[in-house]
């Protein structure tokens, strides 16, 4: 199959200027976007689209949300930017709120994923060397395979993507990569007394929603307190509502010791990311050793603030349990051989496609655009659908529609 996608004028002039003049480090689909309003979005040419990525995740309150707009909008006429070198009043109000939020002592703000991923490593080896008493250097953290935590020279230092990988070496030592979902492994990479910490995704998202099996969160929490391990859980993805609790790890009822979120934090208004640790991690972090221009700013903290609230008033996670459910159900009954898996909690989900032709994925995906659904394949042939968390029944009775009819076109 392929599609035959349509690219009016318009389009095709925003998409060479990407091409003439900005890096390559992306491959979107062809279809350029002007406007988002709650789970839509609007292309340059006026056509709608149902957005079922959610900017990874970022848009869980949907595009737009009239609530968050408001305070960005308010606050960004009042006071944006002060640097760390000045107290806010926002700030002050910010971190309290956070904190009696996900129940931590500290926060420490920043603003994009990775950033608050390194964040967490930096404290994750303050504590070893003056807490948990490790020899100055040797402190390693356990990761696992398949994960995502960023793109950073530290973050790839650990990835098994050879892409993220590949010609951005030498590479930081200091991590031991263990499969995902392998207790056994866990426990047997802990014996190793420098053992800092354990960094997992509850749901690896990039991999392509790779759910762990029941009571591995639990198990890998127990075995890491037995260490005298910090968990370090990153939630950017998979936490605020998106898998049907305000965090995976909810599930499992496991409190990390280091809490990564981000994506979500600001509703895709703008980076706001945030690292959550008791007192005994937090408090090894002294003036100086870290921080960030923008980490904290007045407008961030205003609007991270609405878009938590929001979650809560507008009972986001309760929603995405049950049209997560519907949406596996449907896209079940649609009884198609190009789907070999279905898998997914709350709104975190995607498909494997069975397809002769390894760029099958892309291709559906293509033909989603034309029938008026955005997605994206991960890892050639999964496609993760991940709406934001306010789409109603009818609005997923429709995208499975939408998607059954584009399956049919694979042929």
């Amino acid at each position: 199959m392929t599609p035959s996608i349509t690219m009016s004028a318009t389009a095709q002039h925003y998409l060479e200027l990407e091409e003439q003049y900005g890096a390559h480090n992306y491959h979107p689909l062809p279809v350029v976007l002007s406007r988002g309003k709650g789970v839509h979005v609007w292309d340059v040419d006026g056509k709608q689209y149902f957005d079922f990525l959610s900017g990874y995740s970022a848009v869980n309150q949907g595009h737009c949300h009239p609530a968050i707009l408001q305070t960005f909008i308010e606050q960004s006429q009042q006071l944006t930017l002060t640097s760390r070198a000045f107290h806010s009043d926002r700030l002050g109000e910010y971190v309290k709120f956070i904190t009696d939020y996900f129940g931590y002592d500290k926060v420490l703000p920043m603003n994009t994923g990775v950033e608050a991923v390194e964040t967490a490593i930096k404290l994750c080896r303050k504590w070893a060397y003056e807490v948990k008493g490790i020899e100055e250097g040797k402190a390693v953290i356990i990761v696992c395979e398949g994960n995502f935590h960023g793109r950073t020279s530290t973050v790839i230092s650990f990835s098994s993507d050879p892409s993220s990988r590949k010609n951005f070496g030498p590479y930081m030592p200091g991590f031991k990569v263990i499969p995902y979902n392998d207790p056994q492994a866990l426990a047997a990479a802990l014996e190793d007394k420098n053992v800092a910490g354990f960094l997992v995704e509850p749901i690896q998202g990039e991999a392509g929603v790779l759910v762990p099996d029941e009571g591995y969160l639990a198990k890998s929490k127990a075995l890491c307190e037995a260490a005298n391990v910090l968990f370090i859980a990153d939630e950017i993805q998979t936490g605020l509502a998106r898998t049907g609790k305000m965090l995976a790890c909810d599930h499992e009822n496991v409190r990390p010791d280091l809490l990564i979120l981000g994506k979500a934090l600001s509703a895709g208004m703008m980076p706001v990311s945030a690292v959550l640790a008791d007192d005994e991690i937090m408090l090894t972090i002294k003036p100086g050793e870290h921080g960030s221009t923008y980490g904290g700013n007045p407008l961030a903290c205003a609007v991270a603030m609405t878009s938590l609230r929001v979650l809560k008033e507008e009972k986001m996670a309760e929603n995405a349990a049950v049209r997560g459910e519907q949406l596996r159900k449907g896209l079940a009954d649609l009884h198609s051989r190009h789907i070999s898996l279905i898998r997914g909690k709350g709104l975190l989900n995607a498909i494997v496609i069975n397809h002769p032709d390894k760029e099958a994925a892309w291709e559906l995906c293509l033909q989603l655009k034309e029938n008026g659904l955005l997605a994206k394949p991960t890892h050639g042939d999964k496609i993760r659908f991940a709406p934001p968390l306010l789409i109603t029944e009818a609005q997923i009775n429709e995208a499975v529609t939408i998607i059954g009819k584009s399956l049919d076109s694979l042929g």
